[in-house]
């Protein structure tokens, strides 16, 4: 009882993206990359806000040193200052630094409203202070022509004593000024207001309408002096980008132009010929076999491989079922005439029952015809399972071709075996494969009047050359084209199925080697090779 053959395993179906879908994913991720960098440069603008306010604390600090020496030394000691601190701490001798750092983030909850206005002082400033802003005015303008920064110089009230505009008007009112009149340094965000229309590139950020305040407190006898009230608009990076926009717009073209030959060459190296080949498949499986032609682009190395290897399998399995058809038919021609004959004589003696006309003589003939045709179809029979084994081989191993020609002389007793060459090198071959491909020769030379059967043998590389040769009747020119086919046969009176050329041919093709017919002066002789055990195949 034969086992059901099951069902072929389906993939299972769900939604899985082509490779054309991925390729212009990837394109487009590419051609994004440059507009996902510009969220990323908000990082980069925050940084440049922390620089702006670093170089403020710094410009700052400088200013106030001036401050402090000024106030120490020009403003009389009757005029009152402001606010007074704790004593401060003494510093170490090893330690005398007081840095303070940049801190400013750009978040919705530090940036502030527009600067307020400038506001009149309840009293004006003192005249010492007016006089120490009037000195340093100059120093404060050749401080801002140079580093584009805004200062204010403010007495403790918060009066503006010193800078280009508001001067003698207070800034007391803001928060980071009331914070310096408290002895502690503030720095703050603040919406800028512009006095030129800004590019339309400069929505894409937040920092470019931003700009950095800090109120730095002088301390002079631990009592706040006045602050030093500065500000600056960071530095932007798409100021830089629209002001060099062509450039920029090449650069875009130049993303653009190597995406698009990429995907190019995607499409000719890879979707293209995938698709050619899938359809290459579709066209096989309905049976064109105009289909197993190479494809016209192959891509890379790998497809190029990869579709003459499945073009290959393609055509095995083409030459495969053109086979089984073939042989399908001969195996059918060939039962039919003893099936044929069985079942004549079977009618007949089955007639001379019912009306007996037949003597023993005749009955006998019939019956004898039956016997020899029934062999037959076991010789049929036996050979076709011998195929069936030749074109599936079980038996693994090695041997050499010596125990194989001893085999053969004790089973042709009748044949002079002779043999000679290199036969005791090992093949890459089973001892009872390599016993029925020489007794398939060793058969039919005795069919065809051979009483020598001559065996030479000789290594070439990876394979053993062996030389079969009778000294039979030969094979005649218009037999020589279909010797290998199946059922092919001249001793088909004699008994002979015409399947043993095609057993050995099968047997060496599943092992690797090869069978063809050379040139002899007398007799039939075959070129066999047969791959060598201990070699690696070239």
């Amino acid at each position: 009882m034969t086992e059901a053959i099951r069902p072929a395993p389906h993939t299972p179906v769900k939604w899985r993206p082509n490779l054309s879908l991925i390729v212009f994913l990837v394109l487009v991720s590419v051609l994004l990359l440059p507009l996902f960098t510009l969220y990323f440069l908000k990082v980069y603008q925050n940084q440049l806000i922390q620089e702006t306010e670093s170089e403020l604390i710094a410009q700052s600090a400088a200013l106030a040193a001036t401050f402090h020496r000024e106030v120490e030394s020009t403003v009389p000691q009757d005029v009152s200052l402001g606010l007074r601190l704790p004593p401060a701490k003494p510093k170490l001798a090893d330690d005398p630094y007081q840095p303070i750092w940049p801190k400013l983030e750009l978040a919705d909850e530090t940036v502030l409203p527009p600067r307020a206005a400038a506001l009149a002082p309840p009293k004006p400033a003192d005249p010492a202070y007016v006089a120490l802003g009037a000195r340093m005015a100059g120093d404060l303008v050749a401080t801002q022509n140079v580093t584009l920064a805004g200062f204010r110089l403010l007495d403790p009230s918060g009066v503006v004593i010193a800078g280009r505009e508001e001067v003698g008007l207070s800034l007391a009112h803001l928060d980071e000024v009331a914070e310096a009149l408290q002895g502690h340094f503030a720095a703050v965000l603040r919406v800028r207001i512009s006095k030129h229309d800004q590019p339309a590139l400069y929505s894409i950020s937040r920092g470019t309408g931003m700009r950095v305040f800090t109120a730095m407190p002088v301390i002079v006898r631990d009592q706040v002096a006045g602050v030093v009230y500065a500000s600056r608009t960071p530095s932007n990076v798409f100021k830089y980008l629209y002001e060099q926009r062509t450039r920029f717009m090449l650069a875009i073209l130049a993303t653009i132009i190597p995406t698009l030959l990429i995907g190019f060459l995607f499409h000719r190296t890879i979707t293209e010929p995938m698709r050619e080949l899938v359809g290459r498949t579709n066209l096989i499986g309905k049976g064109d076999r105009s289909a197993l032609r190479p494809l016209k682009r192959h891509g890379t190395s790998e497809f190029a491989r990869l579709s003459e290897s499945f073009l290959e399998m393609a055509r095995r399995l083409d030459m495969r079922s053109h086979f089984i058809s073939t042989f399908a038919t001969h195996v059918s021609h060939e039962l039919k005439s003893p099936l044929t004959s069985i079942q004549g004589a079977a009618e007949l003696l089955r007639d001379d029952v019912d009306d007996p006309d037949m003597d023993d003589d005749d009955r006998r003939k019939f019956l004898d015809n039956i016997v020899a045709d029934t062999e037959r179809l076991a010789k049929i029979s036996a050979r076709l399972r011998d195929l069936a084994r030749a074109e599936n081989p079980v038996a693994v191993g090695a041997t050499k071709l010596a125990d194989t020609v001893a085999a053969i002389r004790s089973s042709f007793a009748a044949l002079d075996v002779q043999a000679a060459g290199e036969l005791d090198i090992p093949l890459r071959i089973s001892e009872e494969n390599a016993a029925i491909i020489l007794s398939n020769l060793a058969d039919n030379a005795m069919r065809h009047g051979g009483t020598v059967l001559t065996i030479s043998a000789f290594r070439k590389e990876s394979l053993l050359i062996v030389t079969i040769g009778d000294n039979g009747e030969g094979i005649s020119p218009n037999n020589r084209a279909q010797i290998f086919d199946s059922f092919f046969t001249t001793r088909r009176e004699h008994g002979g199925t015409g399947m043993g050329l095609a057993i050995v041919r099968a047997l060496l093709d599943t092992h690797g080697g090869t069978i063809r017919l050379i040139d002899s002066d007398a007799g039939a002789s075959f070129e066999l090779t047969i791959p060598i055990a201990d070699a690696a195949p070239s």
